[in-house]
């Protein structure tokens, strides 16, 4: 290993260009939906049964639509011929086609959601005929209209799958709409021009980020190809740039910080842009600016293989996924490496990627299933990953509720945990509590390579404690040098020693060897090139650790853990990692 100091950083204040002035993020109030909220979402549901909403979404209903938009994203074809076989595929999941009921009953949310959005036509589209496709998508149809046709309730008529499946029927209208049937024909017509008026009078009631722009979304989906919607079109373009605006931060990642919401939220701009396409009508430029800005910031978080790295809420969404709806896009851009507001930072020298979560966790109120994630990293060689995060499940069955859990807490991550505890709380009703409140971010573009410093506040309050992170990627990426800081929080409260530990959590097929003076290991990618890591200012250890897949499968591995004692006045840790060869 290189006899440097693993605690020298790059600090060639000739060389040094600065990119970014320093960044203080602050997370908004997290006190969840108050209860009169919550009440008042509830009673506006409850009012979906009433007569008078039903009097209300009755009115003419389009013979046809004006256009057939082309779906942007390609099919799974396999997926398809399953369902002419009569099993529904998502991933690792499985339904028999009779089976399904629109209900949600008995599957994971990720699945309900798929089948719900009728997100299964593409899948039919690409793998059978028409003839063959239209028979089972009809089938399916007369399953949710004799369900929910006629029984405007929630979560089926939540605006944001209104939206959703305003924009799958209208891309896969042959499908649904081939049957000769013309009660059945009239019935589906009828259903979009209701759902159109639902949304109408509901689009701005569904919580903020994405489930808010799937619903304006819908409004203008349906103004653009209903007969007499330019009303309807000005209306929604208006209501989804407002959408877009708290929606979506200025750098274009999604309020949520969820990067699975990123990929939804790209792919939905581009069914959308679709629809402007068959209308020969120009997308309002702040929509296309969205599209262009979700864009990049999406491709920021992926990691050497493609895939993305994993964050509040999502494993490694695969490389196809993600290729699949930046193809869709048609956007051609740059990798974001600074989404200060978003609140990911992105480093590359030669082979090697490292993303890092610097900002706060989302507030409670706008995101289910935040995590405790703050300062970890992961890093990949190449297509190699290296070090990883445990991922999450992304709402499938496959992982039990109590390991679902653990995955979102801060020791699940690749960052210090201090006092055995969270940064950010994790609540028994999953909601975020207390805990990092600010993030202070400061980033430096050098001739030798990136550094990025960076601090939060999470233990302040229970250990008076800063924990401070400095991450320095050289430029041909052959070493990343760390060091893990704990200093004496401002007016901080009388504190006492407490355990610290640092995690890096491996990915499978890395095998690691640690040294004999504790001090440090070798890390060996199966069919890849060796990394050395060191350490100092703490006692290095090997356990075991999981990572969960793109599938949610969990698969074993290992993590190495710096472990140590931090004083009333603080500490500090450094390490280094190295390619040899």
């Amino acid at each position: 290993m290189s006899d440097r100091d693993p605690s020298e950083f790059l600090t060639d204040d000739a060389a040094r260009i600065e990119i970014e002035s320093g960044k203080r993020l602050v997370r908004a109030g997290d006190r969840g939906l108050s209860l009169g909220e919550r009440l008042t979402g509830a009673l506006y549901r409850l009012t979906w049964r009433t007569p008078l909403h039903g009097l209300r979404l009755n009115g003419r209903y389009p013979l046809k639509l004006l256009a057939v938009p082309e779906d942007p994203v390609a099919g799974n074809p396999e997926a398809g011929r399953q369902m002419v076989e009569g099993i529904l595929v998502r991933g690792r999941e499985r339904i028999a086609v009779g089976d399904v009921d629109f209900t949600g009953t008995g599957i994971s949310p990720a699945l309900a959601t798929h089948i719900e959005r009728f997100a299964w036509l593409r899948d039919l589209a690409a793998g059978v005929s028409r003839t063959e496709g239209a028979v089972i998508a009809e089938g399916l149809m007369r399953v949710w209209l004799e369900r929910h046709g006629d029984q405007v309730a929630d979560p089926a008529w939540s605006p944001d799958r209104v939206g959703w499946r305003m924009l799958f029927w209208a891309a896969r209208a042959p499908l649904i709409l081939s049957s000769t049937d013309l009660v059945y024909r009239s019935a589906v017509l009828n259903t979009l021009a209701r759902g159109a008026r639902h949304l109408d009078r509901g689009a701005d009631r569904a919580p903020a980020g994405l489930a808010r722009i799937a619903a304006w979304s819908g409004v203008v989906a349906a103004g653009l190809l209903i007969p007499g919607g330019d009303p309807r079109r000005s209306f929604g373009e208006a209501g989804l740039a407002k959408a877009l605006t708290t929606g979506i931060s200025a750098d274009g990642g999604i309020v949520t910080r969820a990067p699975a919401d990123q990929v939804d939220l790209v792919e939905l701009l581009s069914m959308l842009a679709a629809v402007y396409d068959v209308r020969r009508i120009e997308m309002p430029a702040g929509v296309h600016d969205a599209l262009n800005r979700a864009v990049a910031a999406l491709i920021g978080v992926q990691m050497g293989d493609g895939a993305l790295s994993s964050w509040q809420g999502a494993g490694p969404i695969s490389a196809a996924r993600v290729e699949a709806v930046v193809a869709a896009s048609r956007v051609r851009t740059r990798p974001l490496r600074q989404a200060r507001d978003w609140g990911y930072q992105r480093m590359a020298g030669g082979q090697t990627v490292v993303v890092a979560d610097m900002a706060p966790p989302p507030p409670s109120r706008i995101a289910k299933g935040g995590c405790a994630s703050t300062l970890a990293f992961e890093l990949s060689d190449g297509a190699q990953r290296l070090i990883v995060n445990c991922g999450n499940t992304g709402g499938t069955s496959a992982i039990p509720a109590d390991l679902a859990k653990a995955l979102r807490t801060t020791a699940a991550h690749s960052t210090l945990t201090l006092g055995d505890s969270n940064s950010t709380a994790i609540h028994a009703d999953g909601t975020l509590g207390a805990g990092v409140g600010s993030v202070e971010v400061d980033r430096e573009e050098l001739e030798g390579g990136s550094k990025i410093d960076a601090s939060h506040d999470g233990y302040a309050r229970r250990f008076g404690l800063i924990h401070q992170r400095t991450l320095a990627l050289s430029a041909s990426g052959r070493e990343l040098r760390g060091e893990d800081a704990l200093l004496p929080a401002p007016k901080r409260r009388k504190a006492a020693t407490a355990p610290f530990a640092i995690r890096f959590h491996l990915a499978p097929h890395v095998e690691v060897t640690p040294t004999a003076d504790g001090q440090a290991a070798l890390l060996r990618i199966d069919h890849g090139p060796l990394w050395q890591f060191r350490c100092r200012g703490g006692k290095l250890s090997i356990e075991d650790s999981l990572w969960v897949d793109a599938d949610g499968r969990p698969h074993p591995t290992q993590q190495f853990v710096i472990e140590g004692e931090a004083p009333p006045g603080g500490t500090s840790v450094a390490w280094l990692l190295k390619r040899a060869g």
